[in-house]
């Protein structure tokens, strides 16, 4: 197995145990969290606010080197636009998160409990994108076709 591998499973486990102590695998904890009108759970606030110090560590070493230790480049977003991808994408993901209080880091640190729950909500995600590769694919060609 290469390091790059390697890195990148350690990174996900590492993220996923974050999201555990946290408890962000918890929807009823995201839900209060949002329920800004009602008992509002601010926990989350803190694990954003927290998650910010070592994103913040990172852009400073990524700022200081010219690529990453286990890779020919950084692979960090460089677009700016809004678009119409880009809104409607975000409108799901918020009306994901706000219906069920998972997304997709959660849900799939999550599955080691077991609850049907977060499997269904696993299974409906992989069809998302299943669904939404499909539909890219189709319009890639209608577009050469044209």
């Amino acid at each position: 197995m290469s390091n790059r591998i390697l890195a990148s499973i350690l990174c996900g486990i590492l993220f996923g145990i974050g999201l555990v102590v946290s408890d962000m695998v918890n929807p009823a904890r995201v839900l209060a969290f949002l329920d800004v009108g009602g008992n509002w759970d601010p926990s989350l606030a803190f694990v954003m606010g927290g998650a910010l110090i070592p994103s913040s560590i990172a852009y400073a070493i990524k700022r200081s080197r010219s690529r990453p230790a286990l890779d020919t480049q950084f692979h960090v977003p460089t677009s700016r636009s809004i678009d119409t991808r880009l809104v409607l994408g975000a409108a799901l993901f918020g009306l994901g998160w706000g219906l069920v209080g998972l997304c997709p880091g959660p849900a799939i640190a999550s599955l080691v409990t077991g609850r049907w729950e977060t499997a269904l909500f696993a299974v409906a995600m992989l069809a998302g994108m299943f669904a939404y590769r499909i539909v890219q694919s189709g319009q890639s060609t209608q577009l050469q076709l044209r």
